[in-house]
């Protein structure tokens, strides 16, 4: 992939075709190897009755792990341990070899971070659930909000983004459980100031006047390993470094910061993905849409009403894109007078 700016095509060229449907806010989702599939439900607006689930062919949902893991609920908050629990998972991302791995920030609603809360857990192929790595406030401050993650094809390094009051980038060394937070507060992982996010032809704001601030969110992985991108939804700029410099604990933050190079620019986007043949997808937040970079070239694959804040993608082992659509401009949030459940989507996208 250049650094450059791009430009952009409006043809849409694919189709989305439903996959199943939720009566709650889905925003991650993934394919195993095997083409199970998994996604997850945040509290946000609402105390979900289910945080991570396997979606069966027949469309129902199974808690995933089990239904102890799935037990966390607001009104329990003080009866249950955190660290045990899903609290408000945010992402869930096979490895390789069929592993799931659950993003958990534990910050219900965005708010407050549970303490002994934030967790990357990985549980295998036969549902056992294994290593557990948890994060303290010098990884998941009060305020941050570990919103996605990518794993190095040797499986040696999780890399995860901090959406957010203060943007950053997590790197773990999955071996050792040690994390280290990085781009703390540097300008690529935070809002850009001169950005506002548009749905409906309108700035989208909550009830209070607040605009949408989310920090670094979009990430993705080159299929090699080398390069690491991301981007804040509210902002318009992808930006990438070189997965060495992250590896190397010796380097000053100064140094590390003028490793970052500027890609382009995608436009508000929440999700990111990279295929095998080194397509990043990009989800435009603002037109119901999935983009495609090539180079430097921006074009549109798919553009749909239904696609209402297209939000974390997926590839199957047959290459299938997968995309869920999280509706965040209906959550209360911004429209108070809908109710706290919004039906969302999951789709696959076809050519």
């Amino acid at each position: 992939m250049q650094t450059q700016s791009g430009t952009s095509s409006s043809t849409p060229t694919a189709r989305l075709v439903a996959v199943a449907e939720f009566d709650h806010r889905v925003t991650g989702v993934t394919v195993a190897p095997s083409g199970r599939i998994f996604v997850n439900f945040p509290r946000w607006t609402e105390d979900a009755p289910v945080s991570v689930a396997e979606l069966l062919p027949d469309g129902s949902l199974r808690p995933y792990p089990d239904e102890r893991w799935n037990a966390w609920r607001n009104a329990k908050k003080d009866e249950l341990q955190p660290g045990d629990h899903w609290v408000c998972v945010q992402s869930v991302v096979a490895d390789r070899d069929g592993n799931v791995w659950v993003l958990d920030p534990a910050a219900p609603a965005q708010d407050r971070v549970v303490p002994g809360g934030p967790k990357l857990v990985k549980i295998d192929a036969a549902g056992k659930v294994g290593q557990k790595i948890a994060f303290g406030e010098d990884i998941a401050p009060q305020g941050s909000y570990l919103n996605d993650v990518r794993f190095s094809p040797d499986g040696a390094h999780a890399y995860i983004t901090d959406s957010g009051a203060q943007g950053a980038l997590v790197v773990v060394e999955l071996a050792s459980g040690k994390a280290r937070r990085v781009l703390d507060g540097h300008p690529s992982t935070q809002p850009e100031k001169d950005v506002q996010i548009r749905v409906d032809g309108h700035v989208l704001r909550r009830s209070d006047g607040r605009g949408v601030e989310f920090s670094a969110d979009g990430i993705a992985l080159s299929r090699d390993g080398q390069w690491l991108y991301w981007q804040a939804i509210k902002g318009r700029t992808l930006y990438r470094i070189a997965t060495e410099a992250l590896h190397d604990t010796r380097l000053p933050p100064d140094s590390l910061a003028a490793r970052v190079e500027r890609v382009g620019e995608n436009g508000p986007a929440d999700g990111l993905w990279i295929d095998a043949e080194d397509r990043m997808y990009v989800s435009a937040v603002e037109e119901n849409a999935v983009k495609v970079r090539e180079g430097d070239r921006l074009e549109v694959l798919v553009q749909d009403p239904r696609l209402r804040w297209p939000d974390t993608f997926s590839e199957g082992p047959d290459g299938a894109i997968y995309i869920t659509a999280s509706h965040i401009p209906d959550m209360q949030w911004f429209r108070p007078e809908n109710p706290l459940a919004v039906r969302t989507t999951l789709f696959r996208i076809e050519s």
